[in-house]
């Protein structure tokens, strides 16, 4: 058999990014602890054979042998289902480092310059280790080497004169070790909490990646019903126009009354299929059309209004700057989309819409309800798609095209529980996104203001 091959169960592909990163260390321990049993075997053979030292070769040899039999305890544990622990492979540098320990104080202690093989333990464990683990391996070569200074079997170069080194010597060699332990520790931690971060946000670039495209596909169906929809509503308008002014239907206040429901209903529905149509033709031209901010909330709430009329909104408006924006049907939306989950969350609660500028430079939205709030598992999954406390297939993706649109305009939706009950849901966005957009690179701000 290949000791240097160390065949392991093949991981099923939806097992855990850690199950599998411990299975991958304990493998790397299993093939860096064959290379240190052949690497001591041919340093005692050679120096024990070839330069004629004189060496304890049989406990030596029967070190290797304990690290042999633990190896090879190793492997089969890792051929086993349960995932491999942070102590597990803390026991398992813990007894290389005892090993090497006593390799050392078999040949020389400290006099030995293969002392320094300690750093190797400290290095693997800086990179396989949590702190805390990383900590007892720090300890124990700090602890071996202290103990090899004062306690060993010499190191025999001339059976007239035994290797000796002065307490000055031993000392600073001693301050040097715990100066390479320190940086080395120091630098590879820093070193992997670096590529930890970045790993952490190629990640999260790739799943916003993954949510843009889904939205992509989104605008495009929606796009396409929304063509697809205009001919039908159309022939309804034309046909309920004909009702109305039919004898049967003029005469009965009631039908009469449905038929002017059902118009309402249809210029609503052809309203919001223009507003799909145009959010896909990208609506801001070279002219776009300006409203007061403070006309364009009140707007919103106007317009929200109408939908629930048996619902109630407060708008509160904290001294929002006299300019005129961009009347962003997407903007629109989103609030709306905020509104209507409100509601839904607190009915028959009173909801506020509240407006303001933190800075001169930042517009922030807030949703109100007097509702139960959010869960944590709400909390932590906000705004991913599909996670809705609705109970309904396929909801849920309001609140992730609300943030998505919130990142399209540079702005972020974050939600949080109320201390006195209910929940908020806060938009922040640049007014810049939301000002016309104008070249020559002058302050669309000051350009703006009425």
């Amino acid at each position: 058999m290949n000791l240097f091959s160390t065949p392991v169960t093949a991981e099923p592909v939806d097992a855990a990014p850690e199950r599998r990163a411990g299975r991958a260390n304990l493998r790397q321990l299993i093939e860096l602890r064959w290379l240190a049993v052949g690497g001591q075997l041919a340093t005692v053979l050679v120096v024990h054979a070839a330069l004629g030292l004189a060496l304890p070769w049989a406990e030596m040899i029967s070190l290797l042998g304990i690290l042999v039999a633990f190896n090879l305890f190793s492997i089969w544990r890792n051929r086993l289902t349960q995932p491999v622990s942070q102590l597990e492979l803390c026991v398992a540098l813990l007894v290389d480092v005892g090993v090497l320990t006593g390799q050392l104080y078999l040949a020389g202690g400290s006099d030995n310059p293969f002392i320094y093989l300690y750093l190797l333990q400290v290095a693997v464990a800086s990179v396989l280790l949590s702190p805390a683990y990383l900590g007892a391996i720090v300890l124990s070569t700090i602890s071996g080497f202290v103990v090899l200074t004062q306690w060993h079997r010499p190191l025999v170069l001339d059976p007239t004169s035994p290797t000796t080194l002065s307490p000055n010597y031993l000392g600073g060699l001693l301050m040097c070790f715990l100066l390479n332990v320190g940086l080395l520790t120091i630098f590879i931690v820093r070193i992997n909490r670096n590529l930890r971060q970045r790993d952490a946000e190629l990640a999260a670039l790739q799943q916003r990646a993954a949510e843009e495209m889904h939205i992509v596909r989104m605008g495009l169906l929606a796009s396409g019903a929304a063509h697809e929809l205009g001919t039908p509503l159309a022939t309804l308008s034309v046909i309920l126009g004909d009702w109305a002014h039919m004898a049967p239907f003029a005469a009965e206040p009631e039908l009469r009354e449905e038929i002017d429901e059902m118009q309402r209903q249809i210029l609503r529905c052809k309203a919001i299929v223009t507003g799909i149509l145009m959010s896909a033709g990208e609506m801001r031209g070279e002219a776009p059309q300006l409203t007061p901010l403070e006309g364009f909330i009140d707007e919103l709430a106007a317009r929200w209004r109408l939908t629930r009329p048996a619902a109630t909104l407060n708008v509160r408006k904290d001294d929002l700057p006299n300019i005129a924006i961009v009347a962003d049907s997407a903007l629109q939306q989103v609030v709306g989309n905020l509104l209507d989950n409100a509601a839904e969350a607190a009915p028959g609660t009173p909801l506020t819409l509240r407006a303001a500028c933190p800075d001169e430079h930042t517009l922030a939205l807030s949703v109100l309800d007097d509702g139960p709030g959010f869960d944590a598992h709400r909390l932590k999954h906000f705004g991913e798609p599909y996670q809705s406390s609705k109970g309904q297939p396929g909801r849920g993706m309001g609140l992730f095209l609300s943030v998505n649109v919130a990142r399209t305009l540079g702005g972020r939706l974050q939600a949080h529980n109320r201390e006195g009950g209910g929940a908020e849901v806060s938009l922040t966005l640049p007014l810049a996104s939301l000002l016309p957009r104008q070249s020559g690179g002058a302050d669309l701000r000051s350009d703006a203001r009425l």
